[in-house]
């Protein structure tokens, strides 16, 4: 499905919206991923939620360790690690409130499956 693709004609979207939402809230991605498998629009943005997921984990650890290396500033790059996973995971609910299938920025063409 290419990019900024409308999301799947029919009852998809519209019984599975909420799902997709909730996918975008850390670890509730797997709400989707097992509550709706058949659903193209709810594992879409599950799979977007799970890399924004790991995205997260790494970025925090990354500014652990920054942290650790430079007594400082990685205290500088936890909240805008923060504040970018905000961001992330208010587009991706946008997204899928408006029913669109769109990748997140930088991220989400990770979680999008080739075929």
């Amino acid at each position: 499905m290419p990019e900024n693709s409308p999301a799947p004609s029919g009852g998809d979207v519209d019984q599975n919206k909420a799902y997709a939402i909730i996918g975008y809230i850390g670890i509730l991605f797997l709400v989707p991923m097992f509550a709706a498998p058949k659903s193209e629009f709810a594992q879409y943005h599950a799979r977007q939620g799970m890399v924004l997921f790991i995205a997260e984990v790494v970025l925090w650890i990354a500014a652990w360790i920054v942290l650790l290396i430079t007594f400082g500033f990685g205290a500088v790059l936890m909240p805008i690690v923060s504040i970018v996973a905000i961001i992330w995971s208010i587009l991706g609910i946008v997204n899928a409130a408006n029913g669109v299938m769109k990748p997140l920025p930088l991220i989400g063409q990770w979680g999008i499956k080739k075929k």
